[in-house]
This record gives structure tokens, C-alpha cells and sequence, in this order.
């Protein structure tokens, strides 16, 4: 052989072999890189002007899944209530490359198109504290709905007996009726209130268009109008802000003393109010689990697990694994016990200068 071509031979060896080198170290980086890249989970809430979702829902969600994941990215959009803004934000999600989408629907009815675009590209999808309903979700994180609206009449029933009266109109002011919670909490309430000797007024129910505080005040004043000002023992009323709109208007028009009524949410005004007198309960539902056991399935789905839950709802099309939470009934005598022992508020959030008095007549320091 000559000396050329011994050369060509030893430089032919020699490039295969850095060739199998480079092989190597590209398949192991590969495999690597597979058990490393990034997960995005997409988190899509549908409203801000409740101030749970911005406070309380996204940061309990987004700490979860850092610490459980922390290759993880959280892809948060809120639809200001718009339920086309929801599903383009959906769109946007996929696109950027969703592993998983946690959904909290605008509309629970119209929100199966956006679990179809998921679906379409083999994306699991949780239905988040509203359930998506005649759609092919895979899990369902909330409360038991219809023992809010139980735990909501309970309580004011309860409260109007204590205070001696057995009958009377209660004016009912439900939630949205885009939400299938207000339909559930209204289907719970209506389960005590229907057989409780109050008459519900009016007779037709009506729903809160957007939950707005100022839709329920309106409609409050519309109440006043047609009983007079003491034509109604107690108000029902599905949420804080719906509360606290029909509490706006019955101090507009004099009422005095305002009559029980109902919340949920346990916001933090709500709290105060209870605090003050001015409403009588609300509805804790401790948002840090809820939020966080969406984040463990979210994990788990995006890294190609299937977890288990211990219950089904049935949405229309399916029975839903589902993880439901119990709700909590929040008078003054529990503050302590619940909200504040759960750092869901702090007493010197609740106690301001406005209500140390009163916090100070039931021992809140």
C-alpha cells in the first residue's frame, strides 16, 4: 500500500470513529433533553372583577406547580369575561404548545369548541371550578356546587327562625346563567328555600348577567320598588359581589335594618360586612386546595400520567373523574376558625380602623 493511501486509510478510521463520537453524544443528549424539556401547562380563568381569580386562584395554582415541577411553565390568560376572548386566548395556548389546559369557562355550555381545539390536538383539558358541561373533559376540580347553595339557604333560613319570623318574601338573586354553578347553587338553595314556609320572589328566578354587582343592585332597587322597603324578611343572594350590590341598594332606599342575606366567596369586604352586620354569611371555599389539586393533575397529565380521583360528575357526555372540595358556611362566630385560620385574610386586613370596633365586640384581634 502506498503512503497516500495508508494516509487515507488511518484519516477514513479516524472520521468514522469521531463520527460515532458525535452519535453518541447526540443521542445521549437527546434522551436527556426528553426527560428535561420544558412542560407548559395552560391556565385560563374567565373573569377578573371577582377578586379571587387574580388573587388567590392563579398564584395558589402557578406556586403549586413551581414546586412540584420545575421545568414547568404556566401559560396564564384571563378572558375579562368574554367568551370569545376565552376561546382565542385558547387558540394562543395551543399554539405556544399546551401540554395540558386547566379551563375555567366563561360559559360552561358554549366552552365544549374549546376542549374540541384541545382534543383535536390530543391535549388533555380540566374543567376548573365551573364544570364544562356535554364535553369530553377529562377532570373536574370545583366544590360540591349544589351544597354551597344548600349551605347558603341553610343558613338564612336558619337565621330568619332565630330572629322569629316563619314566613315572608325572600328575594332571590342568582348568579350568572352562562355559569352551571349558578345553576347548581340556585338547584341547592332552591332544595331549603322551596320548603321553608318563605315565599321566593319573584317567581320567575332571576340570574345576574356577568355576575356584575351593579346587574344585582339594579335589580335589587327593582325589588324594593315593587314591595317597599319592608316588603322582604331576606335576600338571597349567590355571591359577595351580588351581595354587596343588593345591600347598595337597599341602603339607598332606606332599609332599616337591613334583613339577612346571603355570599359566597368569602371576600374580603364580605368579611368586613359580616364583621359590621351589614351581611350576614358568606361562603368560604378554601381556594389554596382547590387550586393546587388542579396544579397536580395538570403536572401529572403533562408528563403523560393518569391520575386518580374518588368521584364522578356526570357533565352530559360523560361521567367526569372529578375531585370535589367542601364548602364552609362563614358567619361572625367563625371568622377566626375558618378565613383567618386558613390565612385566607388576616386580622389586620379585615380589622381597619372602620371595623376595629366591631372586631373588637367579637374578639377578632
Amino acid at each position: 500500500m502506498t503512503t497516500l493511501r495508508r494516509r487515507v486509510a488511518v484519516l477514513s478510521v479516524a472520521a468514522l470513529a469521531l463520527l460515532g463520537l458525535a452519535a453518541c453524544s447526540r443521542d445521549s443528549s437527546t434522551d436527556t433533553g426528553s426527560e428535561t424539556q420544558a412542560k407548559k401547562i395552560a391556565l385560563l380563568l374567565p373573569e377578573s372583577q371577582t377578586t379571587r381569580y387574580e388573587s388567590f386562584d392563579k398564584p395558589y395554582f402557578e406556586q403549586k406547580v413551581k414546586a412540584l415541577c420545575s421545568e414547568c411553565e404556566v401559560l396564564y390568560f384571563n378572558a375579562n369575561q368574554q367568551d370569545a376572548n376565552q376561546r382565542q386566548q385558547a387558540q394562543t395556548a395551543l399554539a405556544q404548545g399546551a401540554n395540558v389546559i386547566v379551563l375555567d369557562p366563561v360559559d360552561g355550555t358554549t366552552a365544549g369548541s374549546v376542549v374540541q381545539l384541545a382534543k383535536d390536538r390530543n391535549v388533555p383539558v380540566i374543567s376548573y371550578d365551573r364544570l364544562i358541561v356535554n364535553a369530553d373533559v377529562d377532570y373536574y376540580v370545583s366544590f360540591d356546587n349544589e351544597k354551597v347553595g344548600q349551605l347558603q339557604a341553610t343558613s338564612l333560613v336558619d337565621k330568619l327562625k332565630a330572629d322569629g319570623k316563619t314566613s315572608g318574601n325572600v328575594v332571590m338573586i342568582n348568579g350568572d346563567s352562562k355559569d352551571n354553578n349558578a345553576k347548581l347553587f340556585n338547584k341547592g338553595a332552591r332544595s331549603v328555600l322551596d320548603g321553608s314556609g318563605f315565599t321566593i320572589v319573584p317567581t320567575t328566578d332571576f340570574f345576574t348577567p356577568d355576575w356584575l354587582p351593579a346587574n344585582a343592585q339594579s335589580f335589587m332597587n327593582s325589588q324594593i320598588s315593587q314591595l317597599g322597603p319592608t316588603g322582604f324578611v331576606g335576600v338571597y343572594a349567590a355571591n359577595d359581589g351580588t351581595a354587596g350590590g343588593a345591600i347598595g341598594a337597599m341602603e339607598s332606599a332606606g332599609v332599616s335594618p337591613l334583613p339577612p342575606i346571603t355570599g359566597q366567596d368569602a371576600e374580603l369586604a364580605a368579611i368586613q360586612r359580616i364583621v359590621a352586620g351589614t351581611q350576614y354569611m358568606t361562603v368560604y371555599k378554601a381556594l389554596r386546595p382547590e387550586a393546587e389539586k388542579a396544579a397536580e393533575l395538570a403536572v401529572a397529565l403533562a408528563r403523560g400520567e393518569k391520575p386518580t380521583v374518588d368521584e364522578v360528575v356526570n357533565n352530559g357526555q360523560k361521567d367526569v373523574p372529578s375531585a370535589l372540595l367542601e364548602p364552609i358556611a362563614v358567619t361572625k362566630e367563625n371568622i377566626k376558625d375558618t378565613v383567618v385560620k386558613d390565612e385566607f385574610w388576616t386580622v389586620d386586613k379585615i380589622c381597619t380602623t372602620d371595623y376595629a370596633a366591631a372586631c373588637a365586640s367579637i374578639d377578632l384581634n
